[in-house]
């Protein structure tokens, strides 16, 4: 069967919603750029996520992180290297021109080689979040051989950037993410190197993120990254109810989000989360933060500015960047 001129692409999300979320949005907004689009997921997954029937069911030996406790991500991730022979078959049998994968599937690299597929790294976080983690010169950076960060480096604002920032984690925030992300795991393979052989591997990176948002952390990743690197925003915003979204954990600094108080461990109280919000949705003194939403608003919730712009570009370098196969769907 002769292939169509459309662009082909395979998502492949790691099983967390935190991370199918976008993807499931981006496989919405690529198709309005006549984009064919498999997204590749479990059968529980496909149900839970309205309107993707249409994608693509791969099989059901993984499900999701919300299926299980934290201390089980191990195992999950045991289940998700076993979707790399089907996914394999299923590259070789319709030979997409592109793949957007995530950190988790390290495997990918080798199937995106044998078969001339390239790949396009799709980082779920900010570039902000990215360069706390680029500036202490470790495993993000697609370094392999790298050498870890201490704990308290990822306490520090990025190194990297060349006006002041206030990024980084707290200390009780720093130790779940350092052991989290560069301890070892059953898996055998940790996230940190995980996301190391995409990131050095990929053609590509595409950030959730654009230039409105955070530019300045946007240009600072793209030039220490050594990577060509693509902004993509979503419209969901811009159909939601007015004064129906909290945003959580979208930087302080830039005046949209208000931290919960917490104590030294990290918990907090309903209390305190109740007075964050009365501050953040109705009291005089939050009028500054709702204003400051209000705008970005404007920004997240504009589809000329997310379809044709972000979408475009990206869209645009796809297409104008595919690899030459004499073999074809």
């Amino acid at each position: 069967m002769e292939k169509d001129d459309h662009l082909s692409v395979v998502m492949l999300p790691w099983s967390a919603f935190g991370h199918m979320m976008p993807f499931f949005q981006l496989s919405i907004a690529l198709p309005k750029a006549k984009v064919h689009v498999s997204f590749i997921s479990t059968p529980k997954n496909i149900k839970r996520s309205q309107n993707l029937a249409r994608f693509t069911t791969l099989c059901a030996i993984t499900e999701a992180t919300v299926d299980i406790p934290f201390e089980n991500t191990d195992n999950l991730k045991i289940a998700y290297d076993l979707l790399q022979k089907p996914i394999k078959q299923f590259i070789a049998d319709r030979l997409p021109d592109w793949i957007i994968t995530d950190f988790a599937a390290h495997w990918v690299v080798e199937i995106g080689r044998e078969y001339g597929v390239p790949l396009v790294y799709f980082s779920v976080f900010s570039a902000a979040t990215r360069l706390v983690f680029r500036s202490s010169g470790n495993l993000s950076s697609g370094n392999t051989n790298d050498v870890l960060p201490s704990l308290e480096s990822l306490t520090l604002p990025p190194d990297l950037v060349t006006f002041q920032s206030t990024v980084a984690f707290r200390e009780h925030e720093a130790v779940r993410m350092h052991a989290g992300f560069y301890g070892g795991n059953e898996s055998g393979i940790s996230d940190a190197e995980r996301n190391a052989k995409i990131l050095s591997a990929c053609q590509v990176l595409a950030v959730r993120s654009c230039d409105e948002f955070e530019g300045e952390y946007l240009e600072a990743y793209k030039n220490n990254s050594g990577k060509l690197k693509f902004p993509l925003i979503y419209e969901w915003l811009d159909k939601q109810k007015a004064r129906s979204v909290v945003f959580v954990g979208l930087l302080e600094e830039k005046g949209m989000a208000v931290e919960v108080k917490r104590r030294g461990d990290g918990s907090f109280s309903r209390d305190d989360i109740a007075k964050r919000l009365r501050h953040a949705m109705v009291e005089e003194g939050g009028e500054q933060l709702r204003s400051n939403a209000r705008k970005a608003g404007t920004v997240f919730g504009n589809h000329k500015l997310h379809q044709d712009h972000y979408i475009g570009q990206f869209v645009n370098f796809l297409k104008n960047n595919t690899t030459e196969r004499s073999s074809c769907f």
